[in-house]
């Protein structure tokens, strides 16, 4: 009865667009949330598959029998979300006991399988893979240990990377041949982006079939100048090995990256030029099978050009040109309609909007308009003249999907306006799996179609919310509040039983990246679970956003521009002192954590607001700027050469002798991110300047610190104690 109710009250809040009650419908129970239940998923919601969208009505799923291990690629309804086949079986492949990644060619007649992964960097591994014919069903290898395996438009070929060269597979045939020789590592590498365009551009793969599948359009990269980093790892054995690669930090060499246009016929290939730029961080082709659309940027960012580059002359011409006072942010929204104008988002109004140019680059019209942010665009459907996409428009901390005309007219919300709403489209835009949770209500997983009709409730998590009404939680409180004449956004967590006539110790997290957002309402992420259990020992927990976090326009995310974290520490700073003027707060127990960014962040306010935070936990943490990259650094403080008081101001490897308070510095010591160098190097500053501190070295473990058994559980323990040793003091 209780499953029913709930899901009945879900469709009517979906259904008919409304929004759920801001009071807390949290049932308060008795029973102490632990670290064992938080990191053995023992809060996990039930989530669905990754779904990949299919031509038709059709969507497909990667299914695992846990009892049989049997792996199959299955395919269903959008409408009925029922299966309607399974396409292909490892039980019916003898030369593939199971595998774990799939993709389709264009018309879906054929698909790419692949097993025994192996790592690279964050978005990056090697790989197995093989093309398996759905007629014939037919096995053929394409290679083990490659990279990025694609199928060419005309189904008959496969370009894919092995050590930083270019390959292309003909499957009829079953012949090889190169598309590149010189690859070399830590030197060349060809169609495999470099680690700073992998971590800082969002992409791997560098190279792209056109239309007729004539042409295989690549960039090539010249590392051979970038100084190279290097990390030793513990491994099991008795020697450590030792991880060289290629990485710009700021102010240092990039990658010397040029395009390049291959002809499969002629087995040629042309260098495309395409004047002065630093970076070339998208390529497309267009609906024209002549014209490939490349995106270039200057060393500051701020300079965004689009060429259309003729494949056949190997030249190309300026379509579009954007510049910016501060900097531009690379997307994958650029869209080709079927008479080759496109679709763009940009901040230049000063909010993010969706905009309409034909291919001339000339402005057709500015689709969306308003003072809030359009934060995903989802496509285009040509049959009714509609963009769908996610915005801010009810608040910057919720997301809602929108329908809109291309003329900007007849806009409709197909969405719940409150909380976090997500959608996953079909392939033609009829339908739309969205994803909708708050700070009270858990995922729910529902079936819409194009027009906003709530049709079927798929995964509602009901059975999540009925188990943690055993638990003592607290509801996340939404506010602002007023900072250096902004009003920012705040949650506050108290413990169950609060009472405004005691002082409690309080802990300020954050993130405060550029862009970033931690104040949002959605359903709890592991921390959020962690801070409820700290609440429950006798703390209140605090989330501020900053200056420079996103989804306030684009003033507010860039004012900190070439003062990369003074403003948004100065922000913490004054936040801790306003909240400690309420009567409940112990102004003498207040606490910030944070990870990565928010490691600098957390290091920052302890020593600058030392009159203010006595505690601080930084993860992860950048110690210096001048230790991290190129492309991320530069673009919010341009080089160390042009602004090294923006550089070293606020770099706390400066200023560690203002050290007053309780620190405990956690790294991993493999992470090819944030490298173990900004700790040691803040270690070797906290000891010139004799101060104490505690510190936790996780070997061999990445920026995530979570490869390992117990390791999060480890890491976290190691965190409570402190928190309950320097702050929470029984």
């Amino acid at each position: 009865m209780k499953k029913i109710l709930f899901l009945t009250v879900i469709t009517l809040l979906i259904g008919c667009n409304k929004t759920p009650e801001k009071s807390s419908n949290l049932t308060l129970g008795s029973k102490e949330i632990t670290l064992e239940e938080i990191w053995n998923d023992t809060f996990s919601p039930v989530r669905m598959n990754a779904l990949n969208s299919m031509n038709g009505n059709f969507y497909s799923l990667l299914n695992t029998d846990k009892e049989t291990n049997e792996t199959t690629v299955d395919k269903y309804s959008y409408k009925t979300l029922e299966k309607v086949e399974t396409i292909v079986s490892s039980n019916d492949l003898k030369d593939l006991e199971s595998f774990s990644s799939y993709s389709f060619n264009n018309d879906e007649t054929k698909i790419i399988l692949g097993t025994d992964f192996q790592k690279i960097f964050r978005r990056s591994f090697k790989g197995t893979f093989y093309a398996y014919d759905i007629g014939s069903k037919k096995l053929t290898l394409i290679g083990k240990n490659i990279q990025e395996p694609i199928f060419s438009p005309d189904n008959q070929k496969v370009a894919f990377a092995k050590n930083n060269n270019i390959f292309i597979k003909n499957i009829k045939r079953n012949t090889i041949s190169k598309v590149t020789k010189d690859g070399e590592i830590n030197s060349i590498i060809n169609g495999i982006t470099d680690w700073v365009y992998e971590e800082e551009f969002g992409f791997v793969r560098a190279f792209e079939w056109n239309n007729d599948s004539k042409n295989l359009a690549y960039l090539r990269f010249d590392e051979t100048n970038v100084p190279t980093f290097s990390m030793d790892l513990v491994g099991t054995g008795n020697y450590p090995k030792q991880q060289v690669f290629k990485y710009p930090k700021a102010g240092e060499k990039n990658a010397n990256v040029t395009l390049h246009m291959y002809t499969v016929s002629s087995n040629n290939t042309k260098q495309v030029a395409l004047g002065d730029y630093e970076y070339i961080p998208r390529i497309k082709w267009s609906n024209d099978a002549n014209i490939l659309v490349a995106t270039t940027l200057n060393r500051h960012q701020n300079n965004l050009k689009l060429h259309k580059v003729n494949a056949s002359k190997a030249n190309a011409t300026l379509l579009f040109n954007e510049t910016d006072k501060a900097y531009i942010d690379v997307t994958n929204n650029l869209t080709f309609l079927n008479d080759n104008s496109f679709i763009w988002t940009s901040e230049k109004d000063g909010f993010n909007h969706i905009y309409h140019y034909n291919f001339k680059g000339k402005l057709i019209n500015q689709v969306t308009k308003g003072n809030w942010e359009v934060t995903q665009y989802y496509g285009f459907n040509e049959n009714k003249n509609t963009i769908y996409y996610q915005s801010v428009e009810n608040g910057s901390t919720n997301r809602g999907v929108y329908a809109i005309g291309i003329d900007g007219k007849k806009k409709k919300l197909l969405s719940n306006k409150d909380g976090q709403n997500t959608a996953a489209f079909s392939k033609n835009l009829n339908y739309f799996i969205n994803t909708f949770s708050s700070a009270e209500i858990p995922p729910i997983y529902a079936l819409f179609s194009g027009e906003g009709e709530m049709l079927k409730v798929i995964k509602d998590n009901t059975q999540l919310k009925e188990d943690l009404s055993a638990y003592k939680m607290s509801p996340k409180e939404f506010s602002t509040i007023n900072i250096n004449g902004n009003d920012l956004n705040m949650w506050m967590l108290k413990p169950a039983n609060f009472d405004e006539n005691k002082k409690y110790p309080m802990l300020m997290f954050q993130y405060s990246g550029p862009g970033s957002q931690q104040v949002a309402n959605k359903w709890n992420a592991s921390n959020d679970y962690w801070h409820n259990m700290l609440a429950q020992t006798g703390m209140i927990i605090v989330c501020v956003d900053g200056r420079g976090t996103g989804f306030k326009g684009a003033d507010f995310k860039k004012s900190t521009y070439l003062n990369l974290v003074k403003y948004e520490t100065e922000d913490q700073i004054a936040a801790a002192k306003k909240l400690a003027e309420h009567s409940y707060i112990d102004q003498n127990n207040i606490g910030i954590w944070g990870w990565s960014f928010g490691g600098h962040m957390s290091t920052n306010a302890l020593l600058k607001g030392n009159d203010i935070f006595t505690t601080a936990i930084a993860v992860a943490p950048v110690t210096s700027w001048r230790f991290y990259d190129t492309v991320y650094t530069e673009r919010f403080l341009r080089t160390p050469q042009e602004n090294p008081v923006g550089y070293d101001e606020n770099s706390p490897v400066n200023y560690a002798e203002k050290l007053k308070g309780n620190y405990l510095l956690v790294h991993g010591t493999g992470d090819d991110n944030v490298h173990v160098q900004n700790s040691y190097r803040m270690i070797n500053s906290l000891i010139e300047a004799n101060k104490q501190f505690e510190m936790f070295m996780v070997p061999d473990r990445t920026h995530g610190i979570y490869i390992g058994k117990n390791t999060r559980l480890n890491l976290y323990t190691k965190m409570t104690n402190f928190i309950q040793k320097n702050l929470n003091k029984k």
